[in-house]
This record gives structure tokens, sequence and C-alpha cells, in this order.
């Protein structure tokens, strides 16, 4: 199983394009089908492997804004105490 961001946007090349909603949408889909059950082995775990590549996602988008939040703030700040 994928096992980093790297390794999951090889497995899954196409999930690398997807925004964090269009994402976030995805992993509640594959959830879904997982907990209804129903799926052969092989399938479920090919969700499952889609699901983590798609989790890796979110965490990338989520761990991008929070860069840009702390940068934000700092700039931020830095001006504020370049004025005093």
């Amino acid at each position: 199983m994928a096992t980093n961001a790297a390794e999951a946007s090889n497995t899954h090349p196409d999930i690398a394009s997807l925004s964090y909603e269009q994402a976030r949408e995805e992993l509640v889909a594959v959830v879904s089908q997982l907990e209804a059950g129903g799926t052969s082995l092989e399938q479920s775990l090919a969700l499952w492997e889609r699901g983590e590549a798609l989790a890796q996602r979110c965490e990338a988008w989520l761990a991008g804004a929070q860069e840009r939040i702390d940068r934000a703030r700092q700039a931020n700040s830095d001006a504020e105490d370049s004025e005093s």
C-alpha cells in the first residue's frame, strides 16, 4: 500500500490533479463503498489504496493551506514590528 504522498501519486497519478474538495468528495464515496461491503477482497483492497491516496492528497492540501496562513501571519507580525 502507498505509504507516502510520492508513492500515492505514482500509484494514482490522477489524484495529484484533484482539488481538495474533489479529493474529499471521492474519499467520502470510497469510505461509503467500503462500509457498504459487498465487494471482493481485491476490490476492497483497491478501494482502500485509493482512499489512502485521496486522504494523503487532502492532507497535502491542508498542510499547504496551513503554510500559507503561517506565512501571512508572520508577514503581518513583521509589518507590525516594523511600525513600532
